[in-house]
């Protein structure tokens, strides 16, 4: 018998990804801070299932993410249990002020939304979270908010939380009570230092003693019609802001089903028009005309029919997506397999489209004539705010995903609550015209948006990502790559992406650059070169970059077994047992 080489091989083996995809029998989560899957993580110890792991996890981010996220924020969630006839999504999204109308805010405004106070809708992140936990969770709120209320006594700052606070001290310091969290000591924490948030955690302290004296729900009332909305409310009236007391008692989350389409065989789930989710399935029908297996994975032939495919249905977003308790969404047909074909027959394989294609005529889907889509204008501007995520799924096909967002670091945080009013608003258009213009009680149209795709009735796989309109860009991408070129999760996360920014980001000032494509550096120099060849602008980005979304997601595959996946492009990290 002679000895066989494992590690030391001839040739030697390769590493071809930066991180192993983690597998594991009973339960995962990802999320894009370590610290926040940790605290997902413990909520199975407690014999909790995925949905009290992940309301665990995105809690947590909104503790240790200050500069993408907030309690006060807004908390898109999709959640899947066996049983149920279908997922479902909780909005997590806030409204804006019943007083406020487009005339009477571009009369103080004009064409500009103000940083802070001045783009604030209702906070939903706390809606979003205590609901989805009394509906789906098993432990208690006290179990829940445990590690956040540990993390809101003191965690350490690390590199990219410390450049947001820096780049940001002079903004926070015209906030008093914002300057006392963030500017400890008069100056931005370093790297390594604890920062502490006293206020938060006396919030969630509060929130447990509430829930222990009545029920689950009483202390999300708490917020919205108890002494907390009216610490809220005088607040706003003090900032100047114009949410209400009655803005706050108004303010319930939706609960319904997703959009729903197939891709291959695999279903796909996502958020509704009154989010940018929709994008996810409607690409992936235009791209599913295409035997894109074959194409190659980070080849010129799919890349460039990859971009297109998203420019048509980015187009279609512009024209028709607002809130469908407001707009008239032609969701059904924009979902239609038929007219995907026929929106996939406008792509030039040998020519990029110079800019955003004119949108489509979904109508005649449906049966029925509506009005021509918006067509946006060129504008220049830099919308800065980002978001986060965190999902997780367990052995018994529980399966959740959420998209946190609003940072902490946008408007000042409400006196003795720690947290801010969600700043949302910038995701609305000062534009009359446009579908997701301004309106009373009007919910932006948001650019988070967790999405999760199932099989044979079974979840098998909740993702999604922070990036602004980078997100479903990224998810599409990461799906191709499991899908159709069999990767595994880690790996499709880790592969290298191309962005466009050839339509209207959607936080103000709704930067658009028509033709512009974003390219990660690994994406080889022939590629990039075909690519500009074709008419798409090439922009360099670093290898590995944030600007690029940061992907996570947890796949159940074959037999059962969870793969989970974490983006390198943010502080992401999986955990399972």
């Amino acid at each position: 018998m002679r000895e066989i080489p494992i590690e030391s091989t001839a040739p030697p083996i390769a590493v071809t990804q930066g991180r192993p995809a983690l597998l594991a029998s009973r339960h995962m989560v990802s999320s894009c801070h370590y610290l926040a899957t940790f605290a997902g993580a413990r909520m199975f110890e407690r014999g909790g299932n995925a949905i009290d792991a992940g309301v665990a996890a995105g809690i947590a981010l909104n503790v240790i993410e200050r500069h993408l996220t907030d309690f006060g924020g807004v908390a898109p969630i999709i959640v899947f249990r066996p049983g149920m006839a279908a997922p479902e999504t909780i909005d997590g999204l806030g409204h804006w002020p019943a007083s406020l109308n487009l005339e009477t805010y571009r009369a103080r405004h004009g064409d500009e939304m103000p940083i802070g106070v001045a783009r604030s809708v209702t906070p939903a992140a706390a809606d979003a979270w205590l609901t989805a936990l009394a509906r789906h969770g098993r432990l208690s709120l006290a179990e829940v908010l445990a590690p956040s209320i540990e993390l809101c006594d003191g965690f350490p700052v690390y590199p990219r939380l410390a450049m947001a606070i820096e780049r940001l001290e002079e903004r926070l310091r015209q906030w008093p009570t914002s300057a006392a969290v963030f500017l400890p000591n008069g100056r931005p924490p370093r790297v390594g230092e604890i920062l502490v948030q006293r206020e938060l955690g006396a919030l969630f302290r509060r929130l447990v003693t509430i829930e222990r004296a009545h029920q689950s729900m009483a202390a999300r009332d708490s917020i919205y019609q108890g002494d907390i909305a009216e610490q809220i409310a005088a607040f706003m009236r003090e900032a100047g802001g114009a949410i209400t007391k009655d803005d706050l008692r108004a303010q319930r989350v939706r609960i319904e089903a997703p959009v729903h389409s197939s891709y291959r065989g695999v279903d796909v789930y996502a958020c509704g028009p009154w989010s940018q989710g929709p994008l996810v399935p409607m690409t992936l029908n235009i791209l599913e005309g295409y035997d894109v297996a074959t194409l190659g994975p980070g080849s010129l032939a799919f890349l460039h029919r990859y971009v297109e495919a998203f420019k048509l249905a980015a187009a279609d977003r512009e024209g028709f997506f607002g809130d469908p308790e407001q707009v008239d969404v032609p969701i059904g047909g924009l979902l239609q397999k038929e007219y995907a074909e026929e929106r996939q027959g406008l792509i030039d394989d040998g020519r990029a489209y110079p800019e955003l294609p004119p949108p489509g005529d979904p109508w005649r889907f449906e049966g029925r004539a509506g009005h021509a889509g918006y067509r946006p204008r060129i504008a220049a501007g830099v919308g800065a705010p980002d978001t986060s995520f965190a999902c997780a799924m367990d052995a018994e096909g529980n399966a959740f995903a959420a998209t946190p967002s609003d940072p902490g670091l946008g408007a000042p945080l409400v006196r003795g609550l720690g947290m801010i009013v969600s700043t949302r608003g910038a995701q609305l258009w000062t534009t009359p015209g446009h579908p997701s213009a301004i309106a009373p009680r009007k919910r932006p149209r948001l650019t988070p948006n967790p999405a999760l795709l199932m099989k044979d009735g079974r979840a098998l796989m909740p993702f999604g990502c922070p990036g602004e309109d980078a997100q479903c860009q990224a998810m599409v991408q990461v799906v191709c790559n499991i899908v159709d070129f069999g990767m595994n999760t880690q790996a499709a996360i880790e592969a290298p992406r191309v962005i466009s920014r050839s339509f209207p980001w959607t936080f103000h000032p709704h930067a658009y650059e028509p033709g512009v494509l974003t390219v990660e550096g690994r994406v080889p120099p022939d590629v990039r070169e075909g690519l500009a060849r074709l008419g798409h602008l090439i922009r360099e980005l670093p290898d590995f970059s944030p600007a690029a979304a940061g992907v996570c997601a947890v796949r159940r595959l074959e037999g059962g077994t969870l793969e989970a996946g974490a983006d390198p492009r943010r502080e992401s990290y999986a955990a399972g047992w």
